[in-house]
């Protein structure tokens, strides 16, 4: 019998469907769900197989999970999953890529529009009665950055086209890619930050991107510009950050994720003027456990016939493979 635990915080509805998906192609497993890793107690050593979003994860889970052969991710990030120090070296880690760049971008377009337009201030106004008008920035005529060129900025660089936005890509490979005006290094980042109205990160977290979006690239960018976050919170130096916007250096920021999740309360993030906060909403979107499945399903039906080195997005391989 192979015992399964899923780990996830999202709606309780969404979590049943995943067990549901697989209990209808694999009727044979035991299949578990908790909502926090502080949960995870009376199921924890018996679990062959976990699966769960990288932010709410915790070195106990795997600490505690002697039997664990394999984690899949369920989101793309595995940073807080192959970094856990207990994380045992035979465990193979996957992960879901390519379902994310129509809800990350589309999430993208919304909250770039929300800055250049404002939008916050318009629902505060509808709370006082208050009727205001005023003239709205475009996305038109705007040239946007996209720190990080894999598949979602693939997808949104066409999007911010069709805005009528000039895109450049920032990548540690620059190559041709469809829907960008030209590409740069990544370490030219503070270089090309004056031309930017808007800087989106979209790069994967990892030592050497941790702070990547820090005080040498606010002061680099125009007073006017916007940074829009929905890569992962330890890209950007979050104090910084906040320094940045309360000196006037950027106009202001939209942030997707955080440093960590969820964001505490006392977190001065929160109550920073020019920052608009959503609780890591980018790639959660209705019927993301449906588009997850067939990598979920076709890497379980793999373990479940032993043939584990051809699952597919295999991000972390067992020591025993090397």
């Amino acid at each position: 019998m192979t015992n399964v635990l899923i780990l996830t915080e999202i709606q309780e509805a969404m979590q049943q469907r995943y067990k549901q998906m697989l209990l209808e192609r694999f009727p044979q497993l035991t299949i578990n769900v908790v909502g926090h890793h502080t949960k995870v107690e009376p199921y924890i050593a018996d679990i062959d197989v976990l699966m769960c979003f990288s932010p709410p994860m915790a070195d106990h889970v795997v600490r505690d999970a002697p039997k664990l052969k394999w984690i899949q991710a369920l989101g793309t990030g595995v940073d807080n999953i192959v970094d856990l120090p207990s994380l045992g070296k035979e465990v193979v880690v996957t992960n879901v890529r390519g379902i994310h760049g129509a809800p990350v971008s589309e999430a993208t377009i919304a909250y770039m529009l929300s800055l250049a337009r404002d939008l916050p201030r318009s629902v505060h106004a509808q709370d006082r009665s208050a009727w205001e008008r005023r003239p709205a920035q475009l996305l038109a005529g705007k040239t946007v950055g996209i720190l990080g060129v894999g598949l979602i900025a693939e997808y949104l660089a066409p999007l911010c086209k069709a805005f009528g936005m000039t895109v450049v890509g920032i990548t540690g490979s620059p190559r041709p890619t469809p829907g960008f005006d030209r590409m740069v290094k990544r370490e030219d980042l503070i270089a090309v930050a004056p031309e930017l109205d808007f800087l989106v990160a979209l790069i994967p977290m990892s030592a050497e991107t941790h702070n990547i979006v820090g005080a040498k690239v606010f002061t680099a960018m125009k007073p006017t510009a916007y940074l829009v976050n929905v890569a992962r919170g330890g890209v950007v130096d979050e104090e910084a950050l906040v320094k940045a916007l309360e000196s006037g250096e950027i106009a202001g920021a939209a942030l997707d994720v955080f440093s960590q999740e969820p964001l505490p309360t006392e977190s001065s993030l929160w109550k920073t003027k020019g920052i608009t906060l959503f609780p890591h909403l980018g790639g959660y979107s209705e019927g993301y456990e449906t588009r997850a499945m067939p990598t979920l399903a076709g890497n379980m039906a793999k373990y479940l016939a032993g043939d584990l080195k051809n699952m597919i997005n295999i991000v972390r391989s067992p020591a025993s493979w090397q």
